[in-house]
């Protein structure tokens, strides 16, 4: 196994958290229109805009971006879209914390 040195270790942590924090913030504004349940990726993950599985919500997953308190929010599934805080889909993580 090749050992990674403290300076390529650091290069690679710098980057990522440059990556991580640069990628949310180009989510949260491409995401425009709102996501219905009749698009494809949509129906393929069962997503639905109001949520039937209790504690289960887009507002508490792991997905979703952007501000708590907005009714649509950008997701990472969903490209492109916002989804409705009260929804829900297949690919639900709960968000950690």
């Amino acid at each position: 196994m090749k050992s990674v040195n403290r300076r390529d270790f650091l290069k690679l942590s710098g980057t990522t958290l440059i990556g991580m924090t640069l990628g949310g913030v180009a989510l949260r504004a491409n995401a425009q229109e709102h996501l219905s349940e009749d698009d494809a990726t949509a129906k393929a993950l069962k997503y639905v805009s109001q949520s039937t599985v209790e504690g289960s919500q887009c507002g508490n997953c792991m997905y979703v971006q952007g501000d708590a308190a907005a009714e649509w929010r950008p997701c990472a599934i969903f490209p492109g879209k916002q989804v409705n805080t009260n929804g829900w889909c297949s690919a639900w993580v709960k968000k950690p914390g």
